[in-house]
């Protein structure tokens, strides 16, 4: 039973705020109402105020909002669970504390701070150490280096960045370092970039990504030569890109030689916590200090990061800002102190087991899977895996590759780099948009270029990644390397498809994953650089959409929204069954014809401006002739209509029809003979592509038939060509006069047919042969 009704009721409302919080559904009102309502306008502060429940109404609505449909933002909420409601309660009880009278303000506070650093220096292995707790990940190691400046340093206290004047301060940190951490150190210490000292990382022995300690104690020793002071060396246990420790047992020998400080930071350390430690990261135990991200290894919102160190002065650690008088101050602890209270030794350590029990099982997969290449340092403990997408060479390409290899900055060794590059950015794409609850990312490494990263310790406690999650990774992955490796392969043969290829260009484009992108190129005619770069969008757009109509398997788009090339049709990732000639075909037989029509439509304004003249001009003409031949009487309008009474006159009719396809003007008189317009000259074919070929049931344009499918695509080829010539004996030919076989004629019909036959040759017969022949000729007139 809680004695202070202060404490429930604050739990009590916290349990409630939260459910409210986390619930996604929407009232039926609230689903009826528009997308902008009136509620969501900003107004004035209400003068009587608002109940709880009616503000966190409002924090919900502002929380979900449109993003309701977002998946991963609702998995994160739903997977806080009781832990992450005891760390948001540390911040409620933190500012409820505050307000306790100072003498017992001061003891709670206390009790709070050495309770929660002495679980955590046994928790991982540090003995006898103090804590830091901060929200900002890197403000430990920024307080670290004024209490270092103030230890080395005598009056630094007094004379401030004049002693630095006289003696320079060097910062070393490993060129594998999170990006931007040196110079914000500069900035928040005052000092210049020139303190700070990047050591390069191992490329001829060792990992890529350790710290070089042969070329540090040079570098020092350069410094020391020169009159500076080496001051303090940060160091990796898990660098933030690939996860690699450096040698941290040879470092801190070095620190001790030069008297310099050693602080450790990195995803690794949190497996001091686990019963098996490699001696790599054991020796981060040795360190002068170190900086623990507990929120995300274990999930918990809004913790701080602690710092432990190890200093035997607290004056200095006072004036360095480490430890702190306010016991407000030390309340920061109080949201973690209540969080592993919560979980306990065994739940905090079951937690980072199973984030590199998940590791593990991806990389166990990963090793029986071709073309997949890993890049972990200890694989027995590291809780980080990257992977990327590589294909290997042949014995006889291997040999090549050294001989290119070898020439500095050889253009296809870079090519083919970017290459796998982008083609590693799209697998991590896809990776993670098919399982977002694996929390997989991509990375760039200086030496290894673009590659997938897995890291559960970073996201498996907020995401709830399970081994049902790895597998489906696993699984996703399979599907993904046909792909990859089809489209890799098919690259270049589509490249020489498409150069050999009249009216087609090819464009070098490696930020594209996919099988390359393609440009129609206009024939101009003279024509200056702004209307054929109109004319060339136009076709192309035109292409672009007619590709996309086809029934293929085959994404066509206009490239990346920013940095893609203009007026290019981009080809998306492809399988092995593609007939890459039949694709390039169709692409140049499709901008043929889509530009053969652009310019009939150019011409169409001229021949019709034409043909309307020589219209009028023949108009014209028929009219002077009509009034020859009725005569001048005929005009006047009393007379004409006497005349035309006693005397009508018969005008033949003389009619002229444009002929759009052949540009003229043609005579009316075969349409009045056949009463049926004709369509005058043939128009020119349409261009289609020469690789059409018959196709199977259900098989999709530009795919090649499969080996185990050529007998079937024979035997029901000539079945087909069987069944063609059976229907064919059944249906008579059929003239272009008469009208389908399904319409019989009547008996009358057949009747008055043959009559007319009998009449015909009864009057034939009768005739002489001069009669005959001018039958003949007035029949073939008609």
């Amino acid at each position: 039973k809680m004695v202070d009704p202060t404490l429930a009721e604050m739990g009590k409302n916290l349990n409630e705020a939260m459910k409210m919080l986390e619930d996604n559904q929407r009232k039926v009102e609230e689903e009826n109402e528009k997308k902008y309502a009136r509620k969501d306008i900003p107004g004035p502060l209400q003068g009587s105020g608002q109940d709880m429940v009616s503000i966190l109404q409002l924090v919900q609505n502002l929380m979900h909002g449109e993003e309701e449909e977002e998946t991963s933002q609702a998995y994160r909420l739903q997977n806080v669970g009781e832990q992450g409601h005891m760390a948001l309660l540390g911040h409620s009880l933190a500012a409820y504390i505050s307000v306790l009278d100072r003498e017992r303000l001061r003891k709670l506070t206390t009790r709070i701070l050495s309770d929660t650093t002495l679980w955590l220096c046994r928790l991982f292995r540090y003995e006898n150490g103090s804590a830091y707790y901060h929200e900002d990940d890197r403000e430990g190691l920024l307080k670290i280096c004024r209490l270092v400046i103030h230890t080395r340093y005598e009056d630094y206290t007094i004379e401030g960045f004049n002693v630095l004047y006289t003696k320079q301060p060097v910062i070393y940190i490993s060129s594998a370092a999170r990006t931007g951490l040196g110079q914000a150190l500069c900035n928040q210490l005052g000092l210049p970039l020139s303190c700070m000292c990047r050591v390069p990382c191992n490329t001829m022995f060792g990992s890529q990504h350790q710290m070089d300690v042969a070329l540090l104690d040079r570098v020092i020793k350069d410094d020391v030569e020169s009159g500076k002071l080496p001051l303090l060396l940060v160091a990796n246990a898990g660098t933030p890109g690939a996860g690699h420790t450096d040698k941290l047992g040879r470092l801190k020998e070095l620190c001790e030689q030069y008297n310099m400080w050693l602080h450790v930071e990195g995803v690794n350390l949190a497996t001091l916590a686990l019963g098996y430690v490699s001696s790599s990261v054991l020796a981060a135990t040795k360190c002068d200090s170190m900086t623990l991200t507990l929120g995300s290894w274990l999930g918990l919102p809004a913790v701080p990061a602690v710092t432990l160190y190890r200093h035997e002065d607290p004056s200095l650690s006072l004036a360095a800002g480490l430890t702190s008088s306010q016991p407000v101050e030390k309340l920061r602890a109080l949201p973690l102190w209540l969080s592993l209270q919560y979980l306990g030794h065994d739940g905090i350590v079951e937690r980072i087991k199973h984030a590199s029990q998940l590791s593990q099982r991806l990389l166990e997969n990963l090793k029986n899977l071709d073309f997949i290449k890993t890049s972990v340092e200890d694989e027995l403990s590291s809780p980080v895996v990257v992977f990327k997408f590589f294909q290997e060479y042949s014995k006889r390409d291997q040999t090549l590759h050294a001989a290119q290899a070898s020439t500095i900055q050889h253009p296809i060794i870079s090519n083919e780099r970017h290459i796998y590059d982008t083609l590693n950015q799209w697998l991590g794409e896809q990776l993670a948009q098919l399982v977002p609850a694996s929390g997989v990312d991509v990375v760039e490494l200086e030496d290894e270029g673009t590659c997938v990263r897995f890291s559960p310790l970073m996201t498996s406690a907020v995401l709830g990644t399970e081994i049902q999650d790895v597998d489906q990774l696993v699984d996703c992955l399979k599907m993904k390397i046909p792909v990859l490796t089809s489209t890799l392969q098919l690259r270049e043969e589509f490249e020489q498809e498409v150069r050999r290829t009249v009216g087609l260009l090819y464009i070098e484009d490696l930020s594209w994953p996919g099988l390359g992108v393609v440009r129609y190129n206009y024939h101009s005619d003279g024509k200056n650089d702004d209307k054929q770069e109109k004319e060339l969008e136009k076709i192309n757009t035109e292409l672009l959409k007619k590709l996309n109509e086809l029934e293929s398997d085959l994404t066509f788009s206009l490239g990346p929204e920013f940095g893609g090339q203009k007026n290019c049709v981009y080809i998306g990732m492809v399988t092995e069954d593609l007939d890459v000639s039949e694709l390039v075909e169709t692409i140049a037989a499709t901008g043929r014809e889509i530009e053969e029509n652009s310019r009939l439509l150019e011409n169409m304004t001229e021949v019709v401006r034409k043909g309307i003249q020589e219209a009028q001009l023949q108009l014209q003409k028929a009219n002077e002739e009509r009034l020859l031949e009725e005569g001048l009487l005929r005009q006047i309008p009393v007379v004409g209509s006497v005349l035309n009474w006693f005397s009508p006159f018969q005008a033949s009719s003389k009619g002229r029809t444009f002929n759009l396809t052949a540009g003229s003007l043609e005579s009316t008189e075969s349409t009045y003979l056949s009463k049926a317009q004709g369509t005058g000259t043939t128009p020119p074919p349409t261009p289609t592509s020469s690789l059409t070929k018959q196709r199977l049931p259900g098989q999709k344009i530009f795919k090649r038939s499969l080996r185990s499918s050529d007998a079937f695509s024979e035997t029901s080829s000539v079945s087909h060509c069987d069944d063609l010539e059976k229907m064919d004996q059944k249906s008579p030919i059929l003239s272009p006069g008469q009208g389908s076989p399904e319409t019989e004629k009547t008996e009358e019909q057949k009747e008055l047919a043959q009559a007319s036959k009998t009449d015909t040759e009864d009057i034939q017969s009768d005739k002489s042969p001069h009669d005959c022949k001018k039958a003949e000729d007035q029949e073939s007139q008609r």
